[in-house]
């Protein structure tokens, strides 16, 4: 009968003392700041075989190389952590050419459906480059009034100010543009 701590004999304690096997190593990764130094070109040059696009072979590899350093803890312990990061690039190639793909069938759904916009009458050009002349606030206050048909507490909403800040916008505004434009100015709406 054996005695609660004793375990039974293996072939390890058979060899003598001097001679044991040792046990595997414990490897740490390298540092990410090395492995990305030595490898980015060389990926950056892979994406770009890929895609054909130097912008888009360097955000492919950025993106590719952020993904590792993420999961560093893991990968960095791999065999071979480049081959990992070509993976993703190659994973990350084809996304972007489905996506592509995709976004210009939807163009092409999204073009073939609507007519042609109408040509704006002379003075409507000038309104609109009057109001783009504008300051910003402005304008933009001028436009969802005035084209959008925004009542002012909804503008004040969608700028993020006050209403009464908006009725000094479309005031302003419309002083502005009576000017510009050589109205005279009417009744306030």
């Amino acid at each position: 009968m054996r005695a609660l701590g004793d375990r039974p004999r293996t072939p390890v304690d058979e060899v003598p003392t001097g001679e044991r096997p040792s046990p595997p190593a414990f490897r740490l990764p390298e540092p990410f700041e090395a492995f990305y130094e030595r490898e980015y070109h060389a990926v950056v040059a892979y994406a770009y075989a890929l895609g054909g696009s130097w912008w888009v072979a360097e955000d492919l590899a950025q993106e590719a190389f952020l993904s590792a350093h993420r999961r560093w803890d893991q990968v960095g312990l791999m065999e071979r952590p480049g081959a990992w990061v070509r993976r993703a690039v190659t994973n990350l190639a084809a996304s972007a050419v489905r996506r592509g793909f995709s976004e210009a069938r939807a163009v092409l759904r999204l073009t073939s459906r609507r007519e042609p916009p109408e040509p704006l009458p002379g003075d409507a050009v000038d309104f609109l480059r009057a109001v783009r002349s504008l300051p910003r606030r402005q304008a933009q206050a001028v436009a969802l009034f005035y084209l959008e048909d925004l009542p002012t507490a909804q503008i004040a909403e969608v700028l993020g100010c006050s209403d009464a800040t908006v009725r000094v916008h479309l005031h302003n505004g419309r002083r502005s543009l009576a000017k510009r434009l050589g109205v005279r100015e009417g009744p306030r709406p």
